[in-house]
């Protein structure tokens, strides 16, 4: 299921649990144009998704880093965003 977000972003709930993961600091990515993602300390098994939501914009390396090298994971601010949007729109349809 895909979910629409303010910034028309449509986000799986693998891509939603990947930015949970990273704003929780539990994420580390490499510097490429093709950004690989780790989740506690294990290659995520959805590089696709990893890559949508940093072309997205939503995530990025929160340091520079050579070519390889892994480097913690940090929302951006449209990340922020989307995140606590789609944390709302939940909360409203439990409610």
């Amino acid at each position: 299921m895909f979910t629409a977000t303010p910034t028309h972003v449509s986000l799986s709930h693998r891509e939603l649990a990947m930015l949970h993961a990273i704003a929780a600091g539990r994420a580390e990515t490499t510097t490429s144009c093709e950004p690989d993602l780790f989740i506690d300390g294990l290659a995520c098994c959805d590089q696709s998704a990893a890559h949508h939501l940093a072309h997205a914009g939503l995530v990025r390396a929160a340091g520079p880093a050579q070519e390889g090298q892994r480097v913690p994971a940090e929302l951006t601010a449209p990340g922020h965003v989307v995140l606590a949007a789609l944390m709302s729109a939940r909360r409203q349809a439990a409610a």
